[in-house]
């Protein structure tokens, strides 16, 4: 009796220290990111951001495929179902692993169950633009028109459901005003009508709003991040403008499939950590309009749950349609 409880006490040991080995030669081939999106957004520049850093520091080759369609839950649902071993991810966003859950009446993924948040790579804000014309120049003027004038403003934004829109409905949410949503296809569309006036405002991703706020044919009337933005000091944000408990970042984030080993999620935390301290990739990311963050597996997978609770409640509130 005594030998065999030694004999499987050692085989249970060598089996646990192959384990170990195994996880940390991670990884041992080539490994893929899942961009849910098309080619050549903000999504998918940063994957390859990353994918370029890892395959350097790691030895092993990172490839970026996209998978487009249905809002992100195409190429996010492939990675839900992969292996657990590290060697299929996703960059996700807050649209993925936050909105989506609360505007979709049937989401073809568990945004919290089905995944093993890995690390938020980086962030940006949303702005509020107005035609330059417009009869108001500061945020607090908007706010004041809108609220002596309900129902008469539409705001613009770049899809129903992404995150410009969902900045507009929170807005909403916090001040009590009256706005109409107009959704377009892409940002481009929905610039030009602010700039022609045939919308007052709208909500975008910085970076794409920001040429045309630095030549004067837009108006920046504040950011959604909590503090001012770095590269457009002069543009206040909305919390100090005196909605203190509004906050919207539109994050980007490597998970893995629920299951994925701790230590390898762990060393790809590290790793990727590791990357974003590199004055090119911060460069890059400066060029973007964009920020690392710096966070733990933990601190992610949290940020998602408070993310899918606060759209809930937006959803909710404001009695949007569902997808």
């Amino acid at each position: 009796m005594f030998k065999n409880k030694m004999v499987t006490a050692l085989s249970l040991g060598i089996a646990l220290a192959v384990c170990g080995v195994a996880h940390a030669a991670y990884p041992e081939r080539s490994v893929t990111i899942v961009v849910p999106y098309p080619p050549g957004g903000t999504t998918d520049l940063l994957a390859r951001l990353v994918s370029m850093k890892l395959t350097k520091s790691l030895g092993q080759t990172f490839i970026v495929e996209n998978k487009p369609g249905a809002g992100g839950q195409i190429g996010t649902l492939a990675v839900a179902r992969a292996k657990p071993d590290g060697y299929t991810l996703v960059m996700g966003t807050i649209n993925t692993h936050g909105i989506n859950a609360a505007m979709y009446k049937k989401l073809s993924y568990r945004t919290v169950e089905d995944f093993a948040p890995v690390i938020i790579v980086a962030d940006t804000p949303n702005v509020m633009i107005a035609n330059k014309d417009a009869p108001f120049k500061t945020f607090e003027e908007f706010i004041a028109y809108a609220k002596s004038n309900p129902g008469a403003v539409s705001f613009g934004s770049t899809s129903m459901g992404g995150s410009p829109h969902m900045s507009g409905e929170l807005l909403k949410a916090k001040t009590g005003i009256d706005m109409v949503h107009v959704p377009y296809q892409g940002g481009g569309p929905m610039l030009n009508d602010v700039i022609g006036g045939q919308i007052q405002v709208g909500f975008d991703n910085l970076p794409s709003s920001a040429g045309h706020i630095q030549a004067g044919s837009l108006r920046a009337l504040a950011v959604t991040t909590k503090d001012r933005w770095p590269t457009f000091k002069n543009v206040p944000s909305i919390s100090e403008s005196g909605v203190p408990d509004y906050e919207v970042s539109a994050w980007f984030g490597i998970l893995a499939p629920a299951g994925t080993p701790a230590d390898v999620v762990q060393k790809l935390n590290q790793s990727i950590a590791s990357a974003l301290t590199d004055e090119d990739v911060t460069t890059q990311l400066e060029g973007m309009g964009a920020r690392r963050v710096k966070n733990t597996p933990q601190e992610f997978a949290d940020r998602i749950k408070s993310e899918v609770a606060k759209w809930t409640e937006v959803v909710k509130t404001n009695k949007l349609p569902l997808l």
